[in-house]
């Protein structure tokens, strides 16, 4: 375990260091949440941060700056349900779980920023408090990787983990939520409370099975939330549906989270994690600056 959480550091650090040049950039929440000045519109200025108070006295269109915040609070919803508990590439679900939380830590690190945890696998839930400093962000990645696994059978239970992050409530920061995202899109709600009060990132954690099946004729497929498992024979038609089936549940969860606002970021346990985060920080940067759609 200290050797992998290690090595894990040490990727983590050598390839998403020099991402946070600026003013508080990486995964923080925009430039800054505090109003500030009102200045005069220019191209290619975010059209949502329009103060029509000011454009309609001066008959001139102006925009509403905004103050960088100097603390962060971040929260992690770490989703540690069965389903987690598999893979059939690179590593298991969980393991990219846990090095998302990792990533997520050195991208919202210094300036007195705090990263504070709710680990949960649908038997048991684990609250780890907000806290900053380099030690604690460290030890807490290493509590989150060693929370046991629930018995198989176990319904994970996504929503009952975002409530108990949303109450009672906290000072309006970054909540994250890692998960696979499978089962039934019932934490709807739970996200829209969230979502009053803090900027939203949804990191899915997806392996190439969740969203088709081998052509290597009969397979048992099983169900780690429930225990049941089913034999059937991966003819091309199963394989169509099962592909188009999983494809329309992508769908309505992305769907799902553009309606609350969050941003989404999906990891494969098959591809180059580190570099998909790369680009998505990159594309949150362009955003923020003007230069991205």
């Amino acid at each position: 375990m200290e050797a992998g959480l290690r090595t894990l550091e040490l990727t983590v650090m050598r390839r998403l260091d020099g991402l946070l040049q600026g003013n508080h950039l990486g995964l923080v929440p925009g430039p800054g949440t505090e109003p500030g000045e009102a200045r005069l519109y220019q191209p290619g200025d975010d059209v949502r941060r329009m103060d029509w108070s000011v454009t309609a006295r001066t008959t001139e269109a102006h925009i509403r700056e905004t103050v960088a915040d100097r603390e962060l609070e971040t929260w992690v919803v770490l989703d540690r349900s069965p389903s987690m508990d598999f893979g059939t590439a690179g590593c298991e679900k969980r393991d990219l779980g846990i090095a998302a939380l990792a990533a997520v830590a050195h991208l919202t690190r210094g300036g007195g920023n705090r990263i504070g945890a709710v680990v949960a696998n649908g038997e048991s839930t684990v609250r780890f408090p907000a806290r900053g400093g380099l030690p604690y962000a460290r030890g807490l990645v290493r509590k989150a990787a060693e929370q046991p696994s629930a018995p198989e059978g176990t319904r994970g239970d996504l929503a009952a983990a975002l409530e108990q992050l949303r109450r009672p409530p906290r000072r309006r920061g970054l909540a994250v939520i890692i998960s696979d995202f499978l089962g039934p899109v019932d934490w709807l709600r739970a996200m829209r409370g969230l979502a009053a009060r803090h900027d939203l990132l949804a990191i899915e954690v997806l392996d190439p099975r969740d969203v088709e099946l081998p052509d290597v004729g009969t397979v048992v497929l099983a169900d780690p939330e429930t225990g049941g498992q089913r034999e059937v024979h991966a003819t091309p038609l199963l394989r169509r549906e099962f592909a188009a089936a999983a494809a329309a549940h992508r769908d309505e969860v992305a769907a799902a989270l553009r309606g609350v606002g969050a941003s989404h970021l999906v990891l494969r346990t098959d591809s180059d994690w580190i570099a998909d985060i790369l680009r998505f920080v990159v594309r949150r940067k362009q955003r923020w600056s003007g230069g991205g759609a």
